[in-house]
């Protein structure tokens, strides 16, 4: 049976409807995103409809993605998950599909990968997830994955942190492993 494609179109009530929870959000978060301006970044958002897509499945999977910088180098505006722990609706995965299709039961339905993959989006690196961190306390109580080194990653292992004792920690374990605690953010630029 071939694959159905899903139509990464917004409606207008969609799009009226994210665009003023986004704006919301940039305006009671100002600290996150200094020097920017709403107006620019609604018009780049306008312009990419299947970006803003991608955002609303942020925001539907309780992600409540922000804006967090922009890059001078290519003129995108970088949104991150802002949720005070790891989102909701992506939580309960495995790494990836080779540590999902190695699992010999008690398979969860998707992989962190895959996911995000399918939602237009980057898992956050070590590095963002530090910069993201200091901006505010995010998983004091859950953890999330981020991207993996390949050399990690050719050894099974996958890494996950979270933010214990006011520190951030990086862990590791086997791609395959999943918990109800942890999930993924993710990042996109437009």
């Amino acid at each position: 049976m071939a694959a159905v494609e899903i139509k990464k179109v917004l409606s207008n009530g969609q799009r009226e409807e994210l665009l003023r929870t986004l704006k919301s959000r940039f305006e009671k978060n100002m600290n996150r995103h200094e020097g920017l301006e709403w107006y620019q970044i609604q018009a780049k958002l306008g312009a990419n409809t299947e970006k803003l897509w991608s955002l609303n499945e942020m925001e539907r999977t309780a992600g409540e993605p922000d804006v967090f910088g922009y890059d001078k180098k290519t003129g995108e505006y970088i949104f991150y998950d802002s949720s005070a722990e790891s989102p909701a609706g992506r939580r309960s995965l495995c790494y990836d599909r080779q540590g999902l299709e190695s699992r010999k039961e008690h398979r969860p339905e998707n992989s962190a990968i895959d996911m995000a993959a399918a939602m237009g989006i980057d898992l956050l690196t070590e590095e963002q997830y530090r910069e993201l961190q200091k901006l505010g306390n995010f998983d004091m109580k859950t953890s999330s994955w981020v991207k993996t080194p390949p050399v990690i990653r050719n050894l099974g292992g996958a890494l996950f942190c979270d933010r214990r004792y006011g520190h951030v920690f990086v862990y590791h374990n086997g791609a395959e492993s999943y918990y109800a605690a942890r999930g993924f953010r993710g990042s996109l630029k437009i």
